[in-house]
């Protein structure tokens, strides 16, 4: 496993609930536990824990991404590269990583924002759960 190591106590914690005292009320605690276990999962792919872990934390954590052999957490996604600079050629499309090194910088093909604004920033960025 890499990344961010599912802590032991998360999955005692986990169980819990299935744990419950002996009585008459034990299979219904059990049962309940594992209705809202089995809810919360396929409605947020998180179990309880997970929810209290990743709010505490600010990290997407699940047992989910454990379960589908990734890490944990969810790690920090980089920001995107900038894109390429491209610019039109006799039947062609030519494309440069630093349009500066050009002898005659030609308009670009596309004229589009080269740079994330500070909403998609921010949305890159947040924390779990996003409010």
């Amino acid at each position: 496993m890499r990344g961010t190591a599912f802590p032991a106590w998360l999955g005692v914690l986990a169980c819990a609930p299935l744990l419950a005292g002996c009585g008459p009320a034990a299979p219904l605690a059990a049962q309940a536990g594992a209705a809202l276990t089995v809810g919360s999962i396929a409605a947020i792919q998180r179990t309880p824990v997970d929810a209290v872990y990743s709010a505490i934390t600010g990290k997407d954590c699940s047992i989910v991404r454990l379960d589908q052999g990734d890490t944990y957490c969810k790690p920090v996604e980089p920001p995107p590269p900038p894109p390429q600079y491209c610019t039109r050629s006799i039947g062609n499309v030519d494309c440069w990583s630093n349009p500066q090194d050009m002898a005659n910088i030609a308009p670009p093909l596309a004229n589009g924002p080269t740079t994330l604004t500070p909403a998609q920033e921010q949305d890159r960025t947040r924390r779990w759960p996003p409010l």
